[in-house]
């Protein structure tokens, strides 16, 4: 394992879509101690225009290619969620540290698949990209209910909206690829297991594109007694926002108003709505990549684990079947939390 005093851990990046070209970019610029090695992209030439400009960088379409090329040490997974337990597998024969992004996969049996075969090993070797975890408003949030100052947590009431969707976007897709991310930070936030769901489905906006069911609310219930509802509306047309309010038995706490400058001028005063999720959490992206980089260069894995990201996706299963049946559904695992995973 490299060192903190030797040459910049190496890294893989599996995909260069949007979400894998910022991640090389943040690795190229932002982050300190790595530099990319290798990338890999079903696109060919695509992979070539993100690697052409990085010095010893080589460009693959096979990411088990990627893993093997010279100076890798570890792993940042980017691609699409079906494509995701193949390279964790083949990143696990190479025993080597992986950043992946959420979702860990995208239904609970390959997820299963995963934790099986990484708890095999006997150590952990994941980091899931559940980037809210590192913000700065939701790690203060954190602090503050695990303080108990405010009492014990009753509710958690969250609002995630986007400007609009993808031509692609499905009404599933509204839990698995967007609820996911309120799935894990309630969990987190709160320290408990989600234990039931339930989906709520008001007539869709008008500007929801044909058959997606767009806005709904999403109710969940928690091992400990606290509710959690999320509003998700990924077609509200003004921006991207997401927030959460922590109701307590002696106060509240709310994040995601927005902080920037309210300028005043002609006549008029406002401020500005990100309208893109990399906005939003630029500094979290940042401050997750620098810490898995500094994790792995000690020979240590933090941060949300393959636990999490099996949990994650037993959840949004629930919350699929919810959106189909309109009732309540109970979230089971097929497994109890490993050790590994304490």
């Amino acid at each position: 394992m490299t060192s903190l005093t030797s040459a910049p851990l190496g890294i893989a990046v599996i995909g260069t879509g949007k979400m894998g070209a910022d991640h090389v970019r943040r690795l190229t610029t932002v982050t300190g101690g790595a530099r990319v090695a290798a990338v890999a992209d079903i696109d060919a030439e695509r992979a070539k225009a993100v690697a052409g400009p990085l010095d010893g960088c080589t460009a693959h379409t096979d990411p088990a290619a990627a893993m093997a090329a010279p100076g890798v040490d570890a792993v940042l997974i980017a691609s699409s969620g079906p494509a995701h337990e193949e390279a964790l597998l083949e990143a696990f024969r190479r025993g080597l540290p992986v950043l992946c992004e959420k979702p860990l996969t995208p239904d609970p049996a390959g997820a299963l698949r995963v934790l099986e075969a990484e708890t095999r090993l006997g150590r952990r070797l994941v980091q899931v990209g559940f980037m809210r975890r590192y913000d700065a408003e939701y790690v203060r949030l954190k602090a503050l209910l695990d303080d108990g100052g405010l009492g014990r947590p009753l509710f958690l009431h969250c609002r995630h909206r986007n400007a609009s969707s993808p031509s692609f976007f499905t009404t599933e897709m509204l839990i698995r690829d967007s609820v996911v991310h309120e799935a894990d930070a309630a969990r987190w936030l709160l320290g408990q297991e989600l234990t039931a769901v339930q989906v709520l489905r008001p007539r869709p906006s008008s500007y929801a594109p044909e058959g997606l069911g767009d806005p709904q609310l999403v109710l969940f219930e928690t091992a400990g007694g606290a509710v959690v509802d999320v509003e998700i509306f990924v077609n509200c047309g003004f921006g991207y926002e997401v927030r959460c309010e922590a109701v307590c038995e002696r106060g509240a706490a709310s994040i995601g108003a927005g902080t920037g400058p309210v300028v005043r001028s002609g006549g008029r005063w406002g401020g500005e709505i990100p309208q893109d999720f990399t906005v939003r959490f630029a500094d979290a992206y940042d401050r997750e990549v620098q810490a898995w980089v500094d994790a792995t260069r000690q020979g240590r894995v933090e941060g949300p684990s393959s636990w999490d990201g099996y949990m994650a996706a037993v959840v949004c299963e629930a919350g699929v079947l919810a959106q189909h049946s309109g009732e309540r559904v109970s979230v089971e695992a097929a497994v109890e939390r490993p050790g590994l995973y304490a």
